[in-house]
């Protein structure tokens, strides 16, 4: 029986990595991967020949190409066009705290209905510990539900992803996306996050 996976984690977590070694196995195992990432992400975008080539890309130099999803494209339409001219084993997404809600219900539709397992990598909460809306449907519906865990400066585990100003500084106010890596962001404890930001108001 084929399962909506969720695996989240803070900044630094090795998410990425973490996706892309999960398509290396199956396709090991001559299995054929669909993977994809909400458009919005254009942090390891390419242009190649005048076409923009999307990927997804770890901290530690793994990558490869995904197919670009946009806010209003209907993934089940989408897969049933691929399936037309590539059977499709697995859905592995990345980065899928971008994808809406409605395209978090798309994937379970996929997943009970042709009985294709579905991995979706990705965070949890912004940089105001706010959940993002394909994180919470995702939390509301998936049928396993993991963390992938880091850690702290301090040693505690990362649960919080702090927005960084240019001096390094906690950022607590903004539009809830903001593209960025370790220039950006940095994933830490709650009670780290919390004594930065209430030093910051002092």
């Amino acid at each position: 029986m084929a399962k909506l996976y969720f695996k989240f984690g803070a900044m630094g977590s090795s998410k990425p990595a973490q996706a892309l070694m999960t398509k290396f196995n199956y396709e090991e195992k001559d299995k054929t991967v669909w993977l994809i990432k909400p458009a919005i992400d254009t942090r390891d975008d390419r242009v190649e020949n005048g076409h923009r080539i999307t990927e997804a890309r770890s901290r530690i130099g793994l990558c490869a190409p995904a197919d670009a999803i946009g806010e209003d494209d209907d993934l089940i339409e989408l897969f049933a066009a691929r399936e037309g001219r590539i059977p499709t084993d697995v859905i592995i997404c990345d980065e899928c705290q971008f994808l809406t809600g409605r395209q978090v219900e798309q994937l379970k539709y996929i997943v009970d209905h042709f009985d294709l397992p579905v991995l979706c990598f990705g965070l949890r909460a912004d940089f105001q510990t706010l959940m993002f809306p394909g994180s919470k449907r995702l939390f509301e519906i998936a049928d396993s539900i993991s963390e992938i865990k880091s850690i702290c400066r301090c040693g505690r585990k990362a649960t919080v992803n702090a927005r960084l100003d240019a001096a390094g500084n906690i950022i607590t106010e903004g539009d809830q996306v903001c593209l960025g890596g370790n220039d950006k962001y940095v994933g830490m404890c709650y009670r780290c996050y919390y004594e930065r930001t209430h030093a910051a108001e002092k």
